[in-house]
């Protein structure tokens, strides 16, 4: 767990570092330029750099073994993160499509030529850094990483917007000033998609939501293949943060000592945790197979 928190923390931390020199480039280059859309752009990737510190910070936080106060450990903060993070990209969107729309209903000039150049530099760079945080995110398993990858993603959509509205401003001329200003507007609805997706699951995993049928159906098959196991009555597993937490009724023969139901139940749960690192703790109930469930 503290060696995939630290993968993750250093993914963002590098994230931090290229926005810091995207945003300030793209900032001056709009100024300069006299394209709002690269203005626009240069605020999303600010955005980026506070949403990448969140998740240093959530990752850091959850990476924290559980204590008298929080029993069952510091996972959430990385849930947390990852809602945090997405709703900056909602806010985000939502800023930008305000500035565009004043943008279009006031007169300006056309932006520099040379702004398309800034631009291309800035798709392939965040593309690389979407690539290789979302890798990261992949083999780790963090949702607050993942979500990470997602904002570099944005920030090369909306500098791709970008590209394809100064282009167009500079292809028509005199009248098409605004073509950059409503390419703000499409990538802003394009975050703000993003953002609502990552968000969803966040909710989902702070209100307790099972996992992944995948994940259950994988835990459920490893407990049935214990000898000694003849059913599984009850499995309930959530997420929390990069780890599961599971809770299993394991049925086992009704004339067996208690000593050796213990014994079996600790076998269940050294299978579940060996086969599933990500496995945090396991919980095991257990009943006798073909007689009556305890009332709960």
């Amino acid at each position: 767990m503290a060696d995939r928190s630290e993968r993750g923390i250093r993914a963002a931390q590098f994230g931090v570092l290229v926005n810091a020199l995207l945003a300030l480039t793209k900032l001056v280059s709009g100024i300069v330029g006299n394209s709002y859309v690269l203005i626009a752009d240069a605020v999303e990737s600010g955005t980026d750099i506070f949403g990448s510190l969140i998740v240093v910070g959530g990752l850091w936080i959850a990476r924290r073994d559980p204590d008298d106060e929080f029993p069952f450990g510091y996972g959430r903060a990385e849930t947390l993160a990852t809602a945090v993070v997405s709703l900056m990209l909602v806010g985000t969107a939502a800023a930008i499509a305000i500035q565009a729309v004043r943008e279009i209903l006031t007169p300006h000039h056309l932006p520099a030529p040379w702004t398309l150049a800034v631009l291309a530099v800035v798709v392939v760079v965040k593309g690389l850094v979407s690539r290789r945080v979302q890798s990261v995110a992949a083999e780790i398993g963090s949702q607050a990483v993942r979500a990470d990858a997602w904002h570099h993603m944005s920030d090369a959509v909306t500098s791709t917007a970008a590209f394809i509205g100064i282009s167009v401003a500079l292809w028509g001329g005199p009248g098409w000033e605004s073509a950059d200003d409503w390419a703000a507007l499409v990538a802003a609805a394009v975050i703000a998609y993003n953002g609502l997706v990552l968000l969803r699951p966040a909710l989902r995993d702070l209100m307790d939501a099972t996992a992944s049928s995948e994940v259950v159906d994988q835990i459920r098959q490893i407990a049935r293949g214990v000898p000694g196991v003849c059913a599984v009555e009850k499995l309930f597993v959530r997420r929390s943060g990069m780890t599961y937490r599971v809770t299993i009724h394991v049925e086992a023969a009704a004339s067996m000592p208690l000593a050796d139901a213990h014994a079996l139940g600790g076998r269940v749960k050294a299978a579940i945790r060996e086969a599933l690192p990500q496995v945090s703790s396991v919980l095991v109930h257990m009943e006798p197979h073909g007689g009556e469930p305890p009332v709960l």
